[in-house]
């Protein structure tokens, strides 16, 4: 499995939410405290959306980010005010960079933490449900980049959550047609450059951990000598596989499926099912 962070909010630089948290990405890399697996070293991935710019830049590789120097100059010099970063564990599928995550398609990121059991079974007919105009754009072999192809074809640019809850049917029913017990674990993130969706969901109602931050002026009424709560604005959010550190009362569980959505002016958290 994988470790994923998803921020939206005051353009900050990358690496102030990648490498100095007490219980960063990097360091989630290394030692994860939730994750399936300790150690996610398998390749890892950065995407970011720039000020006047519709489409994400994306820097992946195939190497652990733990001792990527590509990764800390592009952390250190590039700031953005919404971002994904992942780092990867296998499942199955090949260490190579078109397996990395984020995924982008136009102004599209998709990242995602589980997976698709016995995927090598249902590959064929889930590959044959993408829309033929964008089945050339997959480049990889992940259950992950396919998700996000099919959760396009069902009208993932129109209506995101209805979108992958139409994708997520759509697994599940394959899956039975194979007789695939409980066939999909995921955490999902996805981001249009304005806003940001996070789905927690599995098959067997035991998904793995999603987190979402605390509104910023909460944590200010309760951490006011916490300096640089005050450097961020109250729109602010991280979405995470697992805490990036120890504040009390920053962190809340994303419940059992769910999904929310941050954007500016608001936040909303919501119950999600499959859409048959």
């Amino acid at each position: 499995m994988c470790r994923w962070i998803a921020y939206s909010g005051t353009p900050i630089l990358l690496s102030q939410v990648l490498f100095e948290p007490r219980h960063s990405l990097i360091d989630q890399s290394l030692h994860s405290r939730l994750g399936v697996e300790t150690t996610n070293g398998d390749g890892f991935g950065v995407g970011w959306y720039a000020p006047d710019l519709t489409t994400p830049a994306v820097l992946r590789d195939v190497g652990p980010a733990w001792n990527n120097r590509n990764l800390q100059e592009v952390a250190h010099h590039v700031r953005s005010g919404l971002f994904f970063a992942h780092v990867r564990a296998t499942t199955g599928t090949a260490v190579q960079q078109t397996n990395c995550h984020p995924f982008r398609w136009d102004r599209w990121m998709w990242m995602h933490n589980g997976a698709i059991r016995e995927f090598h079974r249902l590959r064929r007919d889930l590959a044959m449900a993408v829309d033929p105009a964008l089945y050339a754009e997959i480049e990889g072999s992940t259950d992950s980049e396919l998700m996000f192809y099919l959760a396009l074809t069902l009208g993932l640019t129109d209506d995101p959550p209805g979108a992958v809850g139409r994708m997520v049917a759509l697994v599940e029913e394959t899956g039975r047609r194979h007789d695939v017990e409980h066939p999909l674990q995921m955490t999902v993130a996805v981001a249009d450059g304005r806003r940001l969706w996070a789905f927690r969901y599995s098959s067997e109602g035991a998904s793995r951990s999603l987190y979402y931050s605390t509104r910023v002026d909460t944590l200010r009424a309760l951490h006011p000598d916490a300096g640089y709560l005050r450097e961020v604005s109250e729109e602010t959010r991280l979405v995470v596989s697992e805490p990036l550190g120890d504040l009390p009362g920053a962190w809340n569980e994303v419940p059992e499926s769910h999904y929310g959505v941050v954007e500016p002016g608001r936040d909303e958290l919501h119950a999600f099912r499959p859409v048959a």
